[in-house]
């Protein structure tokens, strides 16, 4: 192919990072008679688009029967994108199998927890484990690696799409033969195994691999080790198809970034899948039905997908214009709506926004998902609102590639959740009613978070947040109270420090590996009733604030009480503590005071620290920082989309770059407003 003849467009990547606010979304043309297409590349053009997500789903279409592939217009809307200007995110076309591949390898289909085989007809109907898909998706990987790594209009690709979206486990025979090795692997010994799942109790212990089956249904509770090493055995299995796919690319010499699309789910570790990305990338489709509380609820997967890539750039690789199609009821986002979440994406250290899809499709599963070209065209709301959306980012490349700057951590793993989740609990947990009220109390006071991994290193922050860090390793532990002890601030709440990556009580008393840095041991536990409380008297307050969720009956060692009960055989005794150990200072919560204790309580331990936001908004309002170092810019963002509200900067003053205008002292937002201001003093930050 010759693409000597056509123009030279700005590049859009540079040492694998983007140089300019990235903007798009995911094109099909497949869907389309070739005579859209041109018109599609225009409109593309009027709206400020510059990347689009390309071959997502054209399996089908690339590789119509077995080992004969058809790329011709491919190689057609490639070359014509490239002619307007247009880069493209290349996938490799592996997410959903063709009908051919099934019914070639019906084996392929997984099978679910009741042992029925699931049927084509909808898409990533594969077994994470059989070597039919691997091997054929790799190959097509390579092909179409192989053609277009040298294209220039190809600047990063996309491996597979949505990874465990519909099938994030599978329950057959090629599965369990799998697991089996994977588990020789790990343990080394059936010895080690039964000592790992605690065999010794209802006599479930092995004498050779061969017996190990999948965690099926059973007759009473699972084997709490066993389900743990399957979830850690399906992400591996589905990282393995990854990493596969990967190394296809590499391998024919491409040097383009590699991602892949998070869910902003609990399936799978996405902090080992980053380590192996070049870019995280995002799909969120927060629901418009949830009023105000839609762009908190987007907030924290923003904050954790960002902080998971560490120092890799973030990208939202797909979001809804309006609706989508898949609630039981899909609200509209109304006028204002998605531009505004698309800048809150920005605020939280994102360089670009993408949407599902382009233009709406006509048929299929998800004709009524919304897209950047609705089903009426260009004269449209949704439209103008698009092509607004890309001129205002053309304005923000001096954003482009600043960091957020978070001084506060919240502790997180995949494996502490898979193990909340588990049954045989004090009480079912849902691990997001535990993060959420803490996050929301950051979010509140106008500080950044980010989401950490407790094998992170946790020196960057001045405080630290674990809320029911139920699973915890000695490695963590002894971080945790090195932190401390320089000087840091740890916050933990009840049921934390509890059990090893086996599922096994540390014994000494809870929260063993913590008991010293906390100053606490923690002697029984109480769930509450979905509408029980408690009430707490905190110290030097006058009335008393609501508890609710769980007490711990606890006592003190070397901690401060700071807060008793008041109610049940639980009164006179403390609730929350504070330790001081070494430098630094510790806190235990062992019940869940109210939203706005909360608030006051992160408060007092931000301030002690020296973090606090110059800033003075509303309830409503969304405040964010970005900075290279040299330059820090102040997002603004009004949530509310029927009242204006009022911002008071205080000493802080600058250029709002999408206004155009000079900002300073107090500003009013209207409904759905948006202001990044570029501050006028460098040294201006938190």
């Amino acid at each position: 192919m010759d693409w000597g003849n056509v123009r030279t467009m700005k590049k859009l990547f540079s040492a694998g990072k983007p140089t300019q606010m990235i903007y798009g979304g995911d094109y099909n043309p497949e869907q389309w008679p070739e005579s859209v297409w041109l018109e599609d590349v225009q409109l593309m053009q009027e709206a400020g688009v510059n990347l689009v997500s390309l071959a997502i789903f054209s399996w089908a279409k690339l590789e119509p029967r077995p080992g004969e592939y058809d790329f011709a217009w491919l190689d057609r809307i490639i070359d014509l994108l490239y002619e307007h200007g247009i880069s493209v995110n290349l996938a490799t076309a592996t997410a959903s199998p063709p009908p051919w591949f099934s019914h070639k390898y019906p084996e392929s289909l997984p099978v679910d927890i009741e042992g029925r085989r699931y049927k084509p007809g909808g898409r990533q109907h594969y077994c994470p484990n059989s070597m039919a898909y691997r091997e054929t998706a790799v190959s097509l990987t390579t092909q179409i690696a192989t053609r277009y790594h040298q294209h220039p209009a190809v600047v990063m690709w996309h491996i597979n799409n949505e990874y465990g979206c519909h099938v994030h486990e599978c329950y057959c025979k090629v599965c369990t033969i799998a697991f089996q090795q994977w588990l020789r692997e790990r343990y080394h010994t059936i010895a080690a195994l039964n000592e790992g799942w605690t065999t010794s109790f209802w006599s479930q212990s092995y004498s050779d691999w061969e017996q190990i089956a999948l965690p099926h249904r059973t007759t009473s509770f699972r084997n709490p080790g066993q389900m743990l090493d399957y979830r850690q055995f399906m992400n591996d299995s589905l990282f393995a198809i990854y990493r596969a796919e990967v190394e296809a690319v590499r391998a024919v010499g491409a040097t383009q970034p590699v991602t892949t699309n998070f869910l902003g789910m609990q399936m799978l570790d996405y902090f080992a899948w980053v380590k192996e990305m070049d870019v995280v990338a995002l799909d969120i489709y927060p629901d418009p039905g949830l009023g105000n509380h839609t762009w908190r609820f987007a907030a924290f997967f923003h904050d954790l997908t960002r902080s998971q890539g560490g120092k890799r750039p973030y990208l939202v690789m797909e979001q809804a214009t309006t609706q989508v199609n898949w609630r039981a009821i899909n609200k509209l986002k109304p006028p204002g709506m998605m531009r505004a979440l698309s800048y809150q994406a920005l605020l939280r250290g994102a360089d670009g926004v993408m949407f599902f899809q382009w233009r709406a499709s006509q048929g299929g599963a998800e004709k009524y998902h919304s897209g950047m070209v609705p089903h009426n065209g260009k004269n449209s709301r949704i439209f103008r609102e698009v092509c607004q959306l890309g001129d205002e980012l053309k304005r923000l490349t001096a954003v482009t590639g600043t960091h957020v700057p978070a001084q506060v951590g919240m502790l997180c793993s995949y494996q502490n959740v898979w193990a909340l989740q588990l049954d045989s609990k004090p009480a079912l947990i849902d691990p997001t009613e535990i993060i959420n009220p803490w996050y929301q109390a950051i979010l509140s006071l106008n500080v950044p978070v980010d989401i950490v991994h407790p094998d992170n290193d946790l020196n960057q922050y001045q405080v630290l947040i674990a809320p029911m860090l139920y699973q915890i390793t000695q490695s963590q532990a002894s971080a945790m109270q090195k932190f401390v002890e320089n000087g840091g601030t740890l916050i933990v709440t009840y049921f934390s420090g509890i059990v090893n990556q086996q599922e096994q009580v540390w014994l000494g008393g809870y929260p063993a590996l913590l008991k010293d840095v906390l100053g606490i041991e923690v002697e029984e536990w109480q769930p509450f009733n979905p509408d029980e409380t408690n009430r707490l008297q905190i110290e030097g307050a006058d009335d008393a604030i609501s508890c609710d969720h769980w007490a711990d009956l606890l006592h003190t060692t070397t901690a401060k009480t700071i807060a008793t009960y008041q109610q049940d055989f639980f009164a006179g005794r403390p609730a929350i503590t504070k330790n001081s150990f070494g430098a630094g200072m510790a806190y235990y919560l062992g019940t869940r005071p109210s939203h706005p204790y909360l608030a006051q309580f992160m408060y007092r331990v931000l301030t002690e620290k020296g973090i606090s936001s110059p800033v003075i908004a509303g309830e409503n309002v969304e405040v964010g920082w970005r900075t290279n170092g040299d330059q820090t810019f102040l997002f603004l963002i009004n949530h509310d989309g029927v009242a204006e509200t009022a911002v008071n900067l205080q000493s802080l003053a600058g250029w709002d770059l999408i206004g155009e205008t000079a900002v300073s002292g107090q500003i009013i937002l209207k409904p759905y407003d948006v202001k990044i201001i570029q501050l006028t003093n460098k040294k201006d930050t938190l």
